[in-house]
C-alpha cells in the first residue's frame, strides 16, 4: 500500500467529526500530499457571508487562492481581481440552479443553507457542486459533484455524492461538567451516470434535481439503516424499562410453561 492509499485509509478509520484536525495534522506530517488530500477529503462545510449580508457555503469547489465566490453576488471574498467566473451562460443556469435548490432545501430540511457552483470544462461540457447543510443538535453536509456532456438533444451526467452525518445529544453545559453524551457520526459516498433527454438548455434543472433527490433519498435510507437501526438494536440489548423483578417473572412463567407442555407430550406419547 502507497503512501497516499494509506492516509486516506487512516482517515477513514478516524472519526469524521474531527476530520478538519485529522486532515490538517497530516497535512503538515506530509507536506507533499497536502493540495491532494484537501481537494480529495470532503470536510464539513463552512458558512460566510458576502458583501451582501447573504450566507453561503464554503468548499473546495468555490474556493480560488484563499478567497471563496458567493453563488447570490459571483464575487469572491475576501476580493479576488483575477478569480476564476463561470461564462454568462453557465451563470444564468446557476442562478437558476441556486433558486431552485434553496426551494428543495426548504421543503425537505425546513432549515440550513444550499450553494450550487458551476463552472465551465475544456470539452465544452460544465461541472458543478450542489452543497446543503443542516442541523440543529447536529449536522447533515451532502456534497453533489457532478459532471454534464451534452450529446444532442441528450446529456450524459455523472454525480458523486457524499454525506456527513453527525448528531450528538449533549450541550455545551453538559460538555463542560463533564457530562457523557450520546454522539453518533458517519460518512458515505455513492455515485451514479445517467443519460436524460434535453429539450432545451434549462432542462438541466429538474434532470439534475430528480437526480440528485434520488441519491439523497437513497442515502438517508441507508444512513438510517446502518447507524440508527443498528444503534437501536445494540441499546435495547444493553437498556430495557422493564424492571428486574418483572423480567425475573416472565422468565419464570416461560419456564413453568415449557415445563408443562412436556408434561403433556410426555402424557400424550404414554397414550399411545
Amino acid at each position: 500500500m502507497d503512501q497516499y492509499t494509506a492516509t486516506l485509509d487512516l482517515l477513514r478509520r478516524l472519526p469524521p467529526t474531527k476530520v478538519e484536525r485529522n486532515v490538517e495534522i497530516l497535512c503538515q506530517l506530509v507536506p507533499d500530499m497536502a493540495s491532494d488530500l484537501l481537494l480529495e477529503v470532503d470536510q464539513p462545510l463552512r458558512v460566510a457571508q458576502d458583501h451582501d449580508g447573504r450566507e453561503y457555503l464554503c468548499s473546495e469547489y468555490n474556493r480560488d487562492s484563499d478567497s471563496y465566490r458567493s453563488p447570490w453576488t459571483n464575487t469572491y471574498n475576501p476580493p479576488l481581481s483575477d478569480g476564476a467566473l463561470p461564462s454568462k451562460k453557465l451563470r444564468e443556469l446557476e442562478i437558476a440552479m441556486n433558486d431552485a435548490f434553496d426551494t428543495y432545501r426548504d421543503m425537505y430540511y425546513e432549515g440550513g443553507l444550499s450553494s450550487v457552483y458551476l463552472w465551465d470544462q475544456e470539452d465544452g461540457g460544465f461541472a458543478g457542486s450542489k452543497a446543503s447543510q443542516t442541523g440543529n443538535h447536529g449536522a447533515w453536509d451532502s456534497i453533489h459533484t457532478l459532471e454534464v456532456h451534452e450529446r444532442g438533444r441528450q446529456a450524459q451526467y455523472k454525480i458523486v455524492s457524499t454525506t456527513m452525518l453527525w448528531v450528538g445529544n449533549a450541550s455545551a453545559a453538559d460538555d463542560a461538567a463533564g457530562v457523557n453524551g450520546v454522539s453518533l457520526s458517519g460518512t458515505m459516498t455513492r455515485d451514479l451516470e445517467q443519460v436524460k433527454n434535453l429539450a432545451k438548455y434549462d432542462e438541466h434543472i429538474p434532470n439534475i434535481g430528480r437526480l440528485i433527490e434520488d441519491q439523497e433519498n437513497k442515502m438517508r435510507n441507508s444512513l438510517s439503516e446502518v447507524y440508527f437501526g443498528k444503534t437501536k438494536d445494540v441499546v435495547q440489548e444493553l437498556r430495557t424499562l422493564e424492571s428486574a423483578a418483572k423480567q425475573r417473572q416472565e422468565q419464570s412463567l416461560r419456564r413453568n410453561l415449557f415445563e408443562e407442555m412436556g408434561k403433556i407430550n410426555k402424557r400424550s406419547a404414554g397414550s399411545s
